[in-house]
């Protein structure tokens, strides 16, 4: 773990970022506050669903949304 000033991470933000991916990277102020650089993992979007492989076609599945909204009778 490296420890940089508040001044070389300003000019090397790019390294520190590819540094930090491996591991926490310390930036020290000129004041002695240190603060701690690490990668965040986001949670995944309840939306995030693989796909899957069906043989309808565009027209197919258009159709099918229509049917579904015709007012019921």
């Amino acid at each position: 773990m490296r420890i940089y000033t508040y001044s070389e991470a300003r000019q090397q933000l790019a390294k520190l970022l590819d540094e930090a991916r491996r591991g926490e990277v310390l930036i020290r102020r000129r004041d002695g506050a240190t603060f701690g650089l690490a990668p965040k993992q986001l949670p995944a979007s309840p939306f995030d669903m693989p796909g899957i492989k069906t043989s309808a076609r565009t027209p197919d599945i258009l159709e099918a949304i229509r049917e579904s909204r015709a007012p019921k009778q």
